[in-house]
């Protein structure tokens, strides 16, 4: 802000006063979006602009020994005066005032450091150095301090800080340092890359330079040979302002990815059950900031640099970029509805810089010479003019699914490895019971076998013994007791009663060793059935063991199963971000993948499949099973059929080949029944999704109107409220209005007034739809008039459609603003709409397309139709606006 010294003043016709500024503050997220964990509430944050004075320069000193500096400068109270003359001068406040005096490393502290810090903590940050040529630019941020390590600059100071404060292990950095020399963007790090493309997000607005070198930083050495390689291959020419003089922007861009704290909690144990341990895993949360660091070219004055031929070239090129931005900063300080940013390149680079979501700091230097009053005062009101921007600044957070799976591999493989071990231990244990088992099995037959053998021996041996004794012992009684009687009487010799006593107790005294055998022989027979026993018993404790084993393959089979439905899902869902991200790009339908759960095991056993984790395929369905079985499910009384059934026609209606044959099957009537008879939204959402697949063909598309089909898309579209569903009909309606011979019975079935209609919805893929539609139906139209079958107004007029158009003709989102410019280019292509265009608003929409259309197709026909149609050029002379 300026005040004169003699009190208050008027500057521009505006009564000038003092403002407080509010200090810097770092701003924190007060909200989080539960479901994807990425955005978060953006809260303001104002652009902070620091000064910085040079000291006089050599011939400086020469030539202005006896005039004053035009600059006093007031750092305690942050203030700048610039001298009028010799007894007045404006006064001006800034955030930082650093006198000629302040060290590389002050400017960097007030400067930087509160960038640098918001980008470790997940923001995007944007340093930016603006001034004349020769003021210091280049030495505030980009001295390397390669002699003197007190003259680093921004950059070099810069990676140091974030360095020292990730870790390397889970943390990443990585560069990109380009110029911008004659609006041409090159690489600095690989000079052949030079010719750079600038790609925006069509739904965030985001830039990205895809073909731009991205090197990882792993030391602070590398990083200053890198700005070294850089600083070789700018472009710098000798004016007489500077010997050193930057021909080119620079920009380094410094990505910082940093994995949060905590991340693996949810792998923290061992030994917890692993399918919970599964369950329980969550991704990894990373943020993602981004501190681009700009180096801007010196503005400066032909007659006073002195440049002529291809170095005056440079200087108008770098002019022209330089007042684009400000033009950029003026709109952002007053608030202007529209932004010129597309008036250069720089000004796309700086898109998220100023009135973005990054934090920004901006220092302007100036020189102290009188001669260069006139510039001084241009940079000084330029940073006036920043101050008053203000940005939202977001927080870059999202998980990190690509880490979660890596690690889920790592897991995996641990307890595989982990399993086989213990599986090897338990085998083992096993065969080591077995074994002991036999051997004692073994070897208690053994010992069983040789006792019995001992014991029999032994008493075999003890009663032939004792049978032997009593023989002989009888034979003997026998011829003692025979001698005696054979002499005396000649009679037969006779045993005696005592003899006979003692043989019977003899033979007692065998039978009773006898049975003392057989007793000792069950003994051995009970101990023997015992060892059995023992050895059943042992067997069966194998069996217990088998069965522990067995149940443990079952765990580990359900283990993997799990983790191979998790690993899937995430690869399904990166799959179907991937494919939905392309589709909405090219503005094509999104295909819903299904797969049919009845009547034919071949279907049951692609679902199965689905269910195990395998995509299933739906062209080796539609072989395997048939179309006309594929129909026949639509009508089925389960409603799940129905949906499975609907989805598998959707995806084979999406393919051209499949088309004709679905239609000759009767498959469009019965997605027409479908839409006229099910409340399932899921149901007519995806039916609505293949018809208008099926309403690409112009043949089709005449079938679908002879079938009512317009007026069952207008009914659904009048009682559904999700997007999806709203996005399909609107899409199909709008394929039917590309055809020239419908444009009168779409009309009057309600075709525009159902698009229109679902304008309710405020969803841009609905609004996107909508607006296509409407474009194809302006088209076609314009082509009826041209070729003379109508006549009269436009359709869209009369219904009502041209204050929609003109509200969203500067739509933010680029897929609703082009097919928005088409159609009021094709409507004011007709004489006869030119009034009804003018008392609407159009006419503006229509200049302003022909000035400033990103598109020179669009901006060329925009510029031809204002000028070929006397009704809107002779409103333009009444408003004098030129075209």
């Amino acid at each position: 802000m300026a005040t004169s010294q003699g009190g208050n003043s008027y500057r521009n016709g505006t009564h000038t006063h003092r403002t407080s500024l509010k200090p810097h503050v770092k701003s924190k997220p007060t909200q989080r979006r539960n479901s994807t964990g990425k955005d978060h509430a953006a809260v303001p944050g104002r652009v902070r602009v620091a000064v910085r004075l040079r000291p006089r320069n050599a011939e400086e000193s020469v030539a202005d020994a006896d005039f004053a500096d035009c600059v006093e400068l007031q750092p305690e109270l942050k203030r700048l005066k610039l001298r009028k003359n010799n007894w007045d001068a404006d006064t001006y406040e800034f955030d930082e005032v650093l006198t000629e005096f302040s060290s590389q490393k002050r400017v960097y502290e007030v400067v930087a450091r509160p960038v640098v810090e918001s980008v470790l903590d997940g923001y995007n940050g944007t340093i930016m150095a603006y001034g004349q040529t020769g003021t210091g630019k280049t030495y505030t941020l980009g001295r390397l301090g390669e002699e003197d390590n007190s003259a680093r600059g921004i950059m070099v100071r810069a990676m140091e800080d974030i360095l020292a404060d990730i870790s390397l292990e889970t943390d990443s950095v990585s560069v990109s340092y380009l110029q911008l020399y004659m609006e041409t963007i090159q690489d600095l790090l690989d000079p052949a890359n030079d010719n750079i493309s600038i790609v925006e997000d069509p739904k965030t607005g985001d830039v990205s330079l895809p073909g731009a070198s991205l090197v990882d930083i792993r030391d602070q050495q590398s990083f200053v040979e890198l700005l070294r390689l850089g600083e070789a291959h700018r472009f710098a020419a000798n004016t007489k302002l500077n010997t050193e003089s930057s021909r080119s922007h620079a920009i380094l861009m410094v990505h910082v990815k940093r994995s949060m704290k905590g991340r693996d909690a949810a792998l923290s144990s061992e030994n917890s059950n692993h399918s919970h341990t599964v369950k329980s895993i969550k991704p990894p949360v990373v943020r993602k900031g981004k501190l681009v660091v700009v180096d801007l070219a010196g503005s400066e004055r032909i007659d006073k640099s002195g440049s002529e031929g291809h170095t005056l070239e440079e200087a108008k090129s770098i002019n022209l970029s330089l007042s684009a931005l400000g033009k950029c900063i003026n709109a952002l300080a007053e608030n202007s509805a529209h932004v010129p940013f597309r008036d250069s390149k720089l000004t796309r680079l700086l898109r998220d810089s100023f009135g973005g979501t990054a934090r920004t700091s901006l220092v302007i230097t100036i020189g102290p010479s009188p001669r260069h009053r006139g510039e001084t005062a241009s940079t000084i009101m330029f940073g006036q003019r920043a101050m008053k921007v203000e940005n939202m600044v977001k927080l870059k957070e999202e998980f990190d699914y690509k880490s979660l799976s890596r690690r889920l591999d790592i897991e995996l493989d641990k307890l595989i490895v982990e399993h086989e071990r213990q599986q090897k231990a338990f085998e083992d244990e096993i065969e080591r019971l077995a074994t002991e088992a036999q051997h004692r099995i073994s070897e208690a037959e053994r010992n069983y076998v040789d006792s019995l053998e001992k014991e029999r021996s032994k008493y075999q041996k003890d009663y032939m013994e004792s049978i032997k004794k009593l023989e002989e012992q009888l034979v003997m009684n026998q011829r003692k007791n025979d001698e005696p009687h054979m002499k005396l009487s000649g009679e037969a010799p006779k045993v005696s009663a005592e003899e006979m006593a003692d043989l019977k107790k003899m033979l007692q005294k065998e039978t009773h060793l006898r049975k003392a055998a057989e007793g000792e022989v069950n003994n051995l027979n009970i101990q023997v059935a015992e060892l059995k026993k023992s050895e059943a018993s042992g067997k069966s404790e194998i069996l217990k063991l088998h069965n522990m084993l067995e149940d443990k393959e079952h765990q580990k089979e359900k283990l993997e199963g799990e983790i191979a439905i998790l690993q899937s899902q995430l690869l399904q869902l990166s799959l179907e971000a991937d494919e939905t991200r392309r589709q909405l790009d090219r503005g094509g339908y999104e295909k819903e993948v299904g797969g049919l759960n009845s009547l034919t095991s071949q279907v049951k056993h692609q679902q199965q499949a689905s269910g195990n984790g395998e995509k299933p395929s739906i062209a080796k369905l539609f072989e395997q099973v048939g179309l006309q079985k594929i129909l026949s499910l639509l009508e089925a009384e389960d409603a799940d059929v129905r949906i499975h059934a609907v989805k598998v026609v959707a995806n084979l209606a999406a393919e051209e080949t499949n088309q004709g044959k679905i239609v000759e099957a009767g498959g469009l009537t019965s997605l027409l029944n479908l839409l006229k008879s099910s409340q399932d939204e899921t149901v007519q959402r995806v039916a609505a999704g293949a018809i208008a697949n099926l309403a690409m063909n112009e043949t089709n598309q005449e079938l679908i109107m002879a079938q009512g089909g317009i007026s069952l898309l207008s009914m659904t579209a009048a009682n559904a409220e999700d997007p999806q569903t709203l996005r399909m009909v609107a899409g199909a309606i709008a394929n039917l209005c590309g055809n020239d011979k419908l444009q009168t019975k779409l009309r009057a079935e309600g075709g525009i007034k159902a698009l229109l209609g679902m304008v309710r919805c405020r969803h841009p893929d609905v609004h996107a739809q909508v607006a296509r539609g409407i474009a194809n139906f302006a088209k076609c139209e314009s082509r009826s008039s041209s070729q003379g079958t109508k006549s009269g107004r436009s359709f869209l007029i009369e219904d009502g459609a041209l204050p929609w158009i003109v509200q969203n003709a500067n739509n933010e989102a680029s897929s609703v603003r082009r097919h928005i410019e088409l159609a009021l280019c094709h409507l004011a292509q007709h004489e006869i709409n030119a009034r009804d265009m003018i008392s609407g608003g159009a006419l503006w929409e229509l200049v302003r397309i022909s000035r400033d259309c990103s598109r020179e197709d669009i901006k060329t026909l925009a510029h031809r139709t204002l000028v070929s149609s006397p009704t809107f050029q002779a409103e333009m002379r009444r408003l004098r606006v030129n075209c």
